[in-house]
């Protein structure tokens, strides 16, 4: 799993409500706006953040989608209890906070080594080892044909989280490539381009993951899966460099 051209994403403009987002966030989770507390107006958060009010709006509302912050009419919007927030989420990581990154990678290497590990263990249709392969050939494919090979590489742990027959799972999967298993996707074109001695490495490690699947060895899954999200950390130190 490695991934996009970092240097594009860079001079693509965010969205005008994200500063707002994250600002809040930070201050919830950072306990400045305890629960219970009152967000500021949209009047001081258009001052601060120089937008209109409509930006303002946009954000409270994806704060509210989350669970984070309530509205009451005619008194203003709120900070849920932390007990009452409906949803899990990830703060938006960028890819020169690397802080961030290595939490991102602690995360990823708990849950996909454990999802390996079921895969291995669980899988019981000839299905679910043709789905990892097919995925895997699809990567091979992309690699000779100089092509980043994003959505194969998706495929390949859709299917191994499919295989773990665990539905959290396979939920969790989805949620994670929407937020946050693109930032190392984002290096495969640079990594296509300027790096691509790389490749190779990188799919041989996604087939030690597929035949320790194949071979219900649990603990060789999980451990393939380990090495191979570590050493993606590794490699998108090197995309960042270039």
């Amino acid at each position: 799993m490695d991934s996009g051209n970092p240097q594009a994403m860079r001079k693509k403009d965010p969205p005008l409500t994200t500063s707002i987002v994250t600002w809040l966030k930070q201050q919830i989770t950072g306990g400045q706006l305890e629960p219970g507390a009152k967000l500021p107006s949209e009047k001081q958060l258009c001052e601060q953040f120089g937008v209109s009010r409509s930006v303002v709006r946009e954000a409270v509302s994806e704060l509210k989608s989350e669970g984070l912050v309530n509205a009451q009419q005619g008194r203003g919007v709120f900070v849920c209890e932390r007990g009452s927030r409906r949803a899990f989420t990830l703060a938006t990581t960028a890819l020169d906070d690397r802080e961030g990154i290595a939490y991102i990678i602690e995360l990823l290497v708990a849950l996909e080594s454990a999802a390996a590990r079921l895969a291995a263990v669980r899988h019981t249709v000839p299905d679910d080892i043709r789905r990892i392969k097919r995925a895997l050939i699809g990567m091979e494919y992309a690699i000779v044909n100089n092509q980043p090979g994003d959505e194969q590489d998706y495929e390949f742990h859709q299917a191994i989280a499919d295989a773990t027959k665990n539905p959290h799972f396979i939920a969790l999967n989805e949620y994670l490539e929407q937020h946050i298993r693109r930032l190392i996707r984002q290096a495969r074109t640079n990594t296509v381009t300027h790096h691509h001695d790389l490749v190779e490495a990188v799919q041989q490690e996604h087939h030690a993951i597929y035949k320790a699947i194949e071979a219900h060895d649990g603990e060789a899954a999980a451990q393939a899966a380990e090495t191979h999200l570590r050493n993606a950390a590794r490699r998108l130190n090197i995309y960042l460099k270039a």
